[in-house]
């Protein structure tokens, strides 16, 4: 009864709202500065951050609007380049002459500068800092790139870092991105393309690629790719990762990403692709095989028997980081025949009075080891790294004296969380994260025949993987000899003088060989 009451009572009026405005409504702009103005007003709700500036140009008295954000834009090239050019040229302007034209030809002193035919238009280049002129009686506009917010800059790169090679990093800002990659490569066949993703965020999204070298199959895929995303917003690269990549129930990256700009000037030589993306430094590149995550920078930049040794080191720390504490679950708990006498009496004296399994020792010193990489990673950098060293470090200590591990497990453990840091690229890490656990539990139940199945399944799913229509173990399987020189290894550059085939590229050709040097 009372809901019913209450229902048929009539609410407080509430102040009239305005009517919706679709902001990005593709219309032609209005005749008249006023309905301009009013329109962009309403579809962007009065927002504060909206400058429209009126005033008068040359002979033209009946008004002239120049609209911009607040933030976005540069206020000295407003004031000096358009404004106070506008407002104190005294060139004779002939009616019959579009005076678009003339601000184009002889007034703006701004070099980019485009042509405004619609809404949707306008609306695009207000949002992304240039400024809009209009002026009474025409229903066209003009664009002038005024962009001028702040950004990080380019500095040190804080992820993959090297010890010789170049510093650099990329920043949010899509232009600098760009202009790092372009001052590695200043090929000319160096393209770019540029899409809007996102119905909300309109976010700028640029696809590079080096004409001549990477396969058209290749780049057309990748723009269908990007062109067919329906999403609301985009705020990292790694949402456009998601949204292409080949597979999605899987642990393994299959599109790699770089912070470095000769990682991804390199990687473009090599016919692959580029897709930056606005608002972060991390740049995609496709397609990503998985000997490309095992691969650094610095292996370019050293001697080739040093690069050499480490690449060989990453791919032992690869299966030390996947399979340690599988081992020591399956040799303690099925196969203590294996060992040593006197090693297995040792870990039979250290295991004395531990009232857990196996299993579920390596379980809980794997989880805590967890815990404690994923609070240092959100601790202040201050005291983040203390604690991960302080806590694995004591708490390692107690567990052994408290009886609760054994002083063998913590070895295993920190030897596996060691060498998962050996990777240069930290996706690849997480997914050794992920799968160590199963595997583990295999080793708890089946010993080395449950490593072994585990092994074959991940096998036989790697070699279902493809990024961009390539198989994601070339040039491993399907194997090619001819293209070992910078898989495992790395020869020469004398001798690095063709292109992995199986990446879709035109150019096999890489570089001439060089002649050896005779004095």
């Amino acid at each position: 009864m009372f809901a019913r009451w209450l229902s048929s009572k009539k609410h407080p009026s509430l102040p009239k709202q305005n009517i919706i405005v679709e902001p990005m409504a593709s219309m032609p702009l209005f005749a008249t500065i006023q309905e301009n103005t009013d329109y962009v007003r309403q579809a962007l709700g009065n927002s504060t951050d909206i400058v429209i500036r009126e005033f008068t140009y040359n002979s033209i008295t009946e008004g002239v609007a120049i609209l911009y954000t607040d933030g976005l834009v540069d206020g000295n090239v407003i004031n000096d380049f358009i404004m106070r050019a506008m407002m104190t040229d005294s060139l004779d302007i002939d009616p019959k002459q579009n005076p678009f034209d003339v601000l184009e030809m002889h007034t703006l002193t701004i070099g980019e500068i485009q042509k405004v035919l619609d809404m949707k238009n306008l609306f695009h280049h207000i949002l992304s800092g240039d400024s809009v002129i209009l002026m009474n009686g025409y229903t066209t506009g003009l664009a002038a790139s005024t962009k001028g917010w702040k950004d990080r800059g380019v500095t040190e790169t804080n992820v993959e870092t090297v010890v010789r090679g170049p510093r650099e990093s990329f920043s949010e800002s899509i232009r600098t991105n760009t202009a790092l990659i372009r001052r590695k490569i200043k090929d000319p066949n160096l393209w770019v393309e540029t899409f809007q993703v996102g119905k909300v965020t309109q976010t700028d999204v640029v696809l590079m690629y080096v004409h001549g070298i990477a396969q058209d199959s290749l780049i057309i895929e990748a723009r269908n790719r990007l062109s067919q995303i329906q999403i609301d917003g985009i705020f990292e690269s790694s949402n456009i990762e998601e949204l292409i990549q080949d597979e999605v129930i899987t642990p393994f990256p299959t599109v790699y990403n770089s912070e470095r700009p000769d990682v991804v000037a390199l990687e473009l030589i090599q016919g692959k692709v580029a897709i930056l993306v606005d608002g972060t430094p991390f740049v995609l590149i496709a397609p990503a095989l998985f000997e490309t995550f095992l691969k650094a920078s610095e292996d370019y930049y050293h001697r080739v028997d040093i690069s050499t040794l480490v690449r060989i080191l990453r791919y032992a720390g690869f299966l030390i980081a996947l399979l340690a504490p599988s081992f020591y679950v399956a040799i303690t708990t099925f196969h203590q025949e294996m060992l040593p006498t006197q090693l297995l009496i040792s870990l039979a004296a250290q295991r004395e009075g531990i009232p857990f399994p196996a299993f579920i020792e390596a379980l809980l010193m794997e989880i805590t080891f967890e815990v404690l990489r994923e609070a240092a990673l959100r601790m202040p950098r201050s005291i983040g790294s203390a604690l991960s060293f302080v806590g694995t470090l004591v708490i390692g200590q107690a567990a052994v004296e408290a009886g609760i591990v054994s002083a063998a497990m913590v070895i295993v453990v920190s030897i596996t969380a060691i060498s998962s840091f050996v990777f240069p690229s930290y996706d690849l890490s997480n997914a050794i994260r992920i799968l160590r656990f199963p595997l583990m539990a295999l080793a708890a139940s089946f010993g080395f025949f449950g490593i072994l199945a585990g092994l074959l399944g991940l096998i036989l799913h790697l070699n279902s993987l493809q990024s961009f229509g390539v198989p994601y173990l070339s040039p491993f399987a399907p194997l090619e000899l001819n293209k070992q020189k910078d898989a495992l290894f790395r020869m020469p550059f004398q001798s690095l003088f063709s292109r992995v085939r199986t990446v879709h590229t035109n150019n096999v050709v890489k570089k001439a060989k060089r002649k050896p040097f005779r004095p």
